[in-house]
Protein backbone atom coordinates (compact mmCIF):
# COMPACT_ATOMS: atom_id res chain seq x y z
CA UNK A 1 0.00 0.00 0.00
CA UNK A 2 1.00 3.55 -0.18
CA UNK A 3 0.46 5.66 2.30
CA UNK A 4 1.11 9.88 2.59
CA UNK A 5 1.73 10.88 6.32
CA UNK A 6 1.77 14.62 7.07
CA UNK A 7 3.64 15.74 10.45
CA UNK A 8 6.62 13.10 9.96
CA UNK A 9 9.83 15.10 10.92
CA UNK A 10 9.36 13.48 14.54
CA UNK A 11 6.83 11.83 17.32
CA UNK A 12 4.17 9.46 16.14
CA UNK A 13 4.33 10.94 12.21
CA UNK A 14 7.89 9.66 12.26
CA UNK A 15 7.51 6.63 13.44
CA UNK A 16 4.45 5.98 11.54
CA UNK A 17 7.13 6.07 8.43
CA UNK A 18 9.17 4.21 10.20
CA UNK A 19 6.77 1.06 10.60
CA UNK A 20 5.22 1.77 7.32
CA UNK A 21 8.06 1.11 5.23
CA UNK A 22 9.24 -1.55 7.71
CA UNK A 23 6.35 -3.75 6.70
CA UNK A 24 7.18 -3.09 3.30
CA UNK A 25 4.33 -0.35 2.42
CA UNK A 26 5.75 2.79 0.64
CA UNK A 27 4.86 6.54 1.76
CA UNK A 28 5.20 9.73 1.42
CA UNK A 29 6.32 11.61 3.98
CA UNK A 30 5.16 15.75 4.43
CA UNK A 31 7.89 17.62 6.72
CA UNK A 32 7.38 21.85 7.27
CA UNK A 33 11.51 21.87 7.43
CA UNK A 34 13.06 18.22 5.56
CA UNK A 35 16.65 20.00 5.88
CA UNK A 36 16.09 19.41 10.02
CA UNK A 37 14.28 15.85 10.17
CA UNK A 38 17.22 14.28 10.09
CA UNK A 39 16.26 10.55 11.12
CA UNK A 40 13.47 10.81 8.56
CA UNK A 41 15.52 11.58 5.93
CA UNK A 42 18.19 8.85 7.33
CA UNK A 43 15.18 6.32 7.33
CA UNK A 44 14.20 7.18 3.64
CA UNK A 45 17.58 6.95 2.37
CA UNK A 46 18.05 3.70 3.99
CA UNK A 47 14.31 2.70 2.56
CA UNK A 48 14.70 4.11 -0.93
CA UNK A 49 12.12 4.11 -3.14
CA UNK A 50 9.70 3.57 -0.27
CA UNK A 51 10.33 6.75 1.82
CA UNK A 52 10.22 9.87 -0.23
CA UNK A 53 10.63 13.00 1.83
CA UNK A 54 8.98 16.36 0.46
CA UNK A 55 8.37 19.80 2.05
CA UNK A 56 5.19 20.08 3.16
CA UNK A 57 3.57 22.97 5.78
CA UNK A 58 -0.20 22.41 6.15
CA UNK A 59 -0.55 25.94 7.35
CA UNK A 60 0.09 27.48 3.73
CA UNK A 61 -2.23 26.56 0.97
CA UNK A 62 0.40 26.92 -1.80
CA UNK A 63 2.73 24.06 -0.12
CA UNK A 64 0.07 21.84 0.10
CA UNK A 65 -1.14 22.35 -3.62
CA UNK A 66 2.78 21.55 -4.07
CA UNK A 67 3.60 18.70 -2.28
CA UNK A 68 0.28 17.12 -3.74
CA UNK A 69 1.32 18.24 -6.83
CA UNK A 70 4.96 16.89 -7.22
CA UNK A 71 4.11 13.00 -5.77
CA UNK A 72 5.07 10.78 -8.10
CA UNK A 73 2.05 9.41 -10.52
CA UNK A 74 -0.37 6.75 -9.10
CA UNK A 75 -2.83 6.10 -6.54
CA UNK A 76 -2.68 6.97 -2.80
CA UNK A 77 -4.04 4.22 -0.67
CA UNK A 78 -4.34 5.81 2.90
CA UNK A 79 -3.91 9.62 3.55
CA UNK A 80 -2.77 9.94 7.76
CA UNK A 81 -3.64 13.95 8.41
CA UNK A 82 -0.73 13.76 11.47
CA UNK A 83 0.77 17.15 11.61
CA UNK A 84 -0.12 19.34 14.37
CA UNK A 85 0.66 21.49 17.09
CA UNK A 86 0.06 22.00 21.00
CA UNK A 87 -0.59 25.64 20.98
CA UNK A 88 -0.52 27.69 24.44
CA UNK A 89 -1.56 25.73 27.43
CA UNK A 90 -4.00 28.40 28.56
CA UNK A 91 -6.70 28.94 30.86
CA UNK A 92 -9.58 31.13 30.03
CA UNK A 93 -8.49 34.36 32.18
CA UNK A 94 -5.03 34.10 29.59
CA UNK A 95 -7.07 33.22 26.36
CA UNK A 96 -5.29 33.93 23.37
CA UNK A 97 -7.15 34.61 20.05
CA UNK A 98 -3.86 35.13 18.06
CA UNK A 99 -2.38 31.58 19.19
CA UNK A 100 -6.12 29.89 18.70
CA UNK A 101 -6.16 30.97 15.46
CA UNK A 102 -2.62 29.44 14.45
CA UNK A 103 -3.72 26.08 16.12
CA UNK A 104 -6.74 25.63 14.28
CA UNK A 105 -4.83 26.72 10.88
CA UNK A 106 -2.47 23.81 11.82
CA UNK A 107 -4.44 21.24 13.27
CA UNK A 108 -7.87 21.58 11.47
CA UNK A 109 -7.73 23.55 8.59
CA UNK A 110 -4.24 22.10 7.34
CA UNK A 111 -5.66 18.37 7.98
CA UNK A 112 -8.59 20.28 5.38
CA UNK A 113 -6.75 21.40 2.72
CA UNK A 114 -4.33 18.28 2.48
CA UNK A 115 -7.37 15.81 2.40
CA UNK A 116 -9.11 17.66 -0.57
CA UNK A 117 -5.52 18.07 -2.21
CA UNK A 118 -5.46 13.96 -2.23
CA UNK A 119 -8.99 13.54 -2.90
CA UNK A 120 -8.07 12.63 -6.86
CA UNK A 121 -5.21 10.18 -5.13
CA UNK A 122 -7.59 8.64 -2.92
CA UNK A 123 -10.10 8.40 -5.79
CA UNK A 124 -7.69 6.24 -7.97
CA UNK A 125 -7.34 3.69 -4.67
CA UNK A 126 -8.71 0.24 -4.25
CA UNK A 127 -8.33 1.15 -0.59
CA UNK A 128 -9.24 4.71 -0.22
CA UNK A 129 -8.75 5.38 3.38
CA UNK A 130 -8.45 9.01 4.90
CA UNK A 131 -7.66 9.74 8.82
CA UNK A 132 -6.40 12.26 11.36
CA UNK A 133 -4.73 11.61 14.54
CA UNK A 134 -6.84 13.73 16.52
CA UNK A 135 -6.79 13.83 20.95
CA UNK A 136 -8.58 12.34 23.38
CA UNK A 137 -8.92 16.27 24.37
CA UNK A 138 -10.99 16.93 21.58
CA UNK A 139 -13.67 15.12 22.54
CA UNK A 140 -16.50 16.94 23.99
CA UNK A 141 -17.70 14.42 26.80
CA UNK A 142 -14.57 12.85 27.81
CA UNK A 143 -13.26 16.90 28.96
CA UNK A 144 -13.45 17.25 32.68
CA UNK A 145 -10.60 19.71 33.55
CA UNK A 146 -11.37 22.78 30.96
CA UNK A 147 -8.14 24.26 29.69
CA UNK A 148 -6.10 24.43 26.76
CA UNK A 149 -8.69 26.29 25.15
CA UNK A 150 -6.75 26.60 21.45
CA UNK A 151 -5.96 22.55 21.43
CA UNK A 152 -8.91 21.35 22.54
CA UNK A 153 -10.88 23.25 20.15
CA UNK A 154 -9.00 22.40 16.82
CA UNK A 155 -9.40 18.89 17.88
CA UNK A 156 -12.53 18.79 18.23
CA UNK A 157 -13.34 21.06 14.90
CA UNK A 158 -11.14 18.30 13.41
CA UNK A 159 -13.27 15.78 14.61
CA UNK A 160 -16.51 17.44 12.78
CA UNK A 161 -14.66 17.78 9.81
CA UNK A 162 -13.98 14.16 9.21
CA UNK A 163 -17.54 13.34 10.29
CA UNK A 164 -18.18 15.18 7.11
CA UNK A 165 -15.86 14.10 5.18
CA UNK A 166 -17.24 10.73 5.97
CA UNK A 167 -20.67 11.44 5.15
CA UNK A 168 -19.80 13.37 2.02
CA UNK A 169 -17.37 10.54 0.45
CA UNK A 170 -18.97 7.69 1.76
CA UNK A 171 -20.46 7.21 -1.65
CA UNK A 172 -17.01 7.04 -3.38
CA UNK A 173 -15.83 4.42 -1.29
CA UNK A 174 -13.79 6.62 0.67
CA UNK A 175 -13.32 5.38 4.26
CA UNK A 176 -13.21 8.48 7.13
CA UNK A 177 -11.71 8.12 10.90
CA UNK A 178 -10.05 10.02 13.65
CA UNK A 179 -7.63 7.83 16.13
CA UNK A 180 -6.59 9.23 19.33
CA UNK A 181 -2.98 7.98 19.24
CA UNK A 182 -3.67 8.28 23.73
CA UNK A 183 -0.84 9.94 25.61
CA UNK A 184 2.51 9.69 23.44
CA UNK A 185 5.89 9.73 24.55
CA UNK A 186 6.79 12.58 22.91
CA UNK A 187 7.79 16.05 22.94
CA UNK A 188 4.00 17.45 22.62
CA UNK A 189 3.23 14.41 24.89
CA UNK A 190 6.37 15.82 27.61
CA UNK A 191 8.01 13.52 30.17
CA UNK A 192 4.62 12.74 31.92
CA UNK A 193 3.09 10.36 29.05
CA UNK A 194 2.56 6.63 29.47
CA UNK A 195 2.41 5.19 26.03
CA UNK A 196 5.65 4.71 24.04
CA UNK A 197 5.63 6.21 20.33
CA UNK A 198 6.13 2.42 18.92
CA UNK A 199 2.98 1.28 20.38
CA UNK A 200 0.87 4.19 19.66
CA UNK A 201 1.95 4.42 16.10
CA UNK A 202 1.59 0.13 15.48
CA UNK A 203 -2.01 0.61 17.42
CA UNK A 204 -2.76 3.11 14.75
CA UNK A 205 -1.35 1.45 11.87
CA UNK A 206 -3.61 -1.74 13.13
CA UNK A 207 -6.78 0.53 13.32
CA UNK A 208 -6.41 2.42 9.55
CA UNK A 209 -5.73 -1.55 8.17
CA UNK A 210 -9.03 -2.79 9.84
CA UNK A 211 -11.03 0.57 9.27
CA UNK A 212 -13.90 -0.17 6.94
CA UNK A 213 -16.57 1.91 4.93
CA UNK A 214 -19.46 0.52 7.39
CA UNK A 215 -17.47 2.57 10.28
CA UNK A 216 -16.27 5.28 8.86
CA UNK A 217 -17.18 8.79 10.15
CA UNK A 218 -16.30 6.79 13.90
CA UNK A 219 -13.90 8.62 16.62
CA UNK A 220 -11.60 5.67 17.59
CA UNK A 221 -9.10 5.12 20.43
CA UNK A 222 -5.76 3.26 19.19
CA UNK A 223 -7.14 0.00 20.19
CA UNK A 224 -10.10 0.44 17.75
CA UNK A 225 -12.33 0.95 20.30
CA UNK A 226 -15.26 3.79 19.68
CA UNK A 227 -14.33 7.22 22.03
CA UNK A 228 -16.89 9.62 23.62
CA UNK A 229 -17.64 12.93 20.87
Amino acid sequence: MRFVVTGANRGIGLELCRQIVARGDEADAGARNPEHAHELVRIAEANQPRLRVRQLDVAHGASVRQFAAGLPPGAVDVVINNAGVLGKWRRVEDFDAQDAIVTFDVNTLGAIRVSIALLDRLHASSVKKLVAITSGMGSIGDNSTGGAWAYRMSKAALNMAFKNFALELHRHGISCAVINPGWVKTDMGGPGATTPVAESAADILSVIDRLSLEESGSFFDRKGTKFEW
